[in-house]
């Protein structure tokens, strides 16, 4: 894409990268409140049954998501024009989500500002390895690699891990600003489910909560992991690596129902979202819609998504994800010759 182009893709979104107040508190309003229902009726009627609980904290699950995309947008400065209100509305929505906000915000920039990028990978991304690497990889990186690319580690333990590990500590290089967000929302964490629990006791808290968040935080990573792992998406060397082109080529159009793209905020237009992250939620299908360039994005929906989870591994030469089974006859070519001969043991001879 020419820097002409580029200039003018960015030009044309440019009015949708604004904030607007009542917009925004309206979707806190139809956000939270609805999220805080929801929790209380899974929590009553777990009295009668776990199967009448469940419906209620799926739809709660659904709204943890929601939450999250505000709190999202708080973390790029787009939700309101005031910074103070970001990090505030950022802060709390990252307790409903069990996200700390000063730790998420600072890895997601690095992802925004690396993304697609080979020489840069490692931060708020998806462990993403060449062919090459792959091959060239000691059999523990391999076996570490493919338990991490299985979907059952991906989606069960791996909200597990983000919210019971991964947002509970903060990073060896972190400032001390953002190490007191993580810790006041911690501390908040443990007074409000030391409340809950001591109200309704910890076994129905584990049960609720625990369904609750654990089916949010497999969508959250679902949505996350297809809107970057398709086919054809771009990915580049920091050489010949392109802002513009790694937020359209690298990013899906993630076509959903109306329903699913109201409860996931619009995230689905991820392209919009990469390329410009100022534009608020609210705006992105707005964005997409006036601007006929972006239309060119890879669109998925619910049933080609579930291809992308046969793709591991990135091909820089044919400029796409592969299969583990696509690459097998390389790896028997890179397998070392195997000496058949007896080796002597330090038992021998004793």
């Amino acid at each position: 894409m020419s820097k002409e182009k580029t200039m003018k893709l960015h030009k044309d979104v440019a009015p949708f990268a604004k904030s607007d107040q009542k917009k925004s508190v309206m979707q806190l309003l139809n956000t939270v409140p609805p999220l805080l229902l929801f929790w209380f009726l899974a929590y009553q009627s777990l009295a009668i049954s776990f199967w009448l609980m469940l419906p209620f904290a799926v739809i709660a699950a659904g709204f943890v998501v929601r939450t999250f995309i505000i709190f999202h947008d708080c973390t790029h400065g787009s939700f309101f024009k005031s910074r103070k209100a970001n990090d505030v509305v950022g802060t709390l929505t990252g307790v409903l989500t069990l996200f700390a906000y000063a730790k998420w915000k600072r890895e997601h920039a690095i992802h925004h500002a690396s993304s697609s990028n080979l020489d840069k990978r490692g931060v708020g991304d998806i462990w993403v390895m060449t062919v090459d690497e792959y091959i060239e990889a000691p059999k523990k990186t391999r076996l570490a690699y493919r338990l991490y690319r299985n979907p059952l580690v991906m989606f069960v333990l791996g909200p597990l891990y983000l919210v019971l590990i991964s947002s509970r500590f903060n990073r060896k290089d972190a400032r001390q600003k953002e190490r007191n967000n993580t810790y006041l929302i911690n501390l908040i964490l443990v007074v409000l489910y030391t409340a809950i629990i001591l109200l309704i006791g910890w076994q129905s808290f584990l049960i609720v909560q625990g369904t609750t968040m654990f089916i949010a935080g497999a969508l959250g990573i679902w949505l996350f992991y297809i809107q970057h792992t398709f086919e054809d998406s771009y990915f580049e060397e920091e050489s010949e690596w392109d802002y513009v082109k790694a937020a359209v080529e690298g990013s899906s159009y993630y076509k959903l129902p109306k329903v699913l793209q109201w409860a996931t905020g619009n995230i689905g237009f991820h392209h919009v979202h990469h390329l410009s992250p100022r534009v608020p939620n609210y705006n992105l299908e707005q964005a997409h819609d006036s601007t006929p360039p972006l239309h060119n994005a890879t669109t998925i929906n619910i049933k080609t998504s579930l291809e992308s989870l046969k793709y591991k591994l990135y091909n820089p030469e044919k400029k796409a994800f592969v299969t583990f089974g696509d690459i097998k006859p390389l790896l028997r070519k890179a397998r070392p010759t195997i000496d058949l001969k007896p080796k002597r043991t330090s038992f021998e001879g004793k």
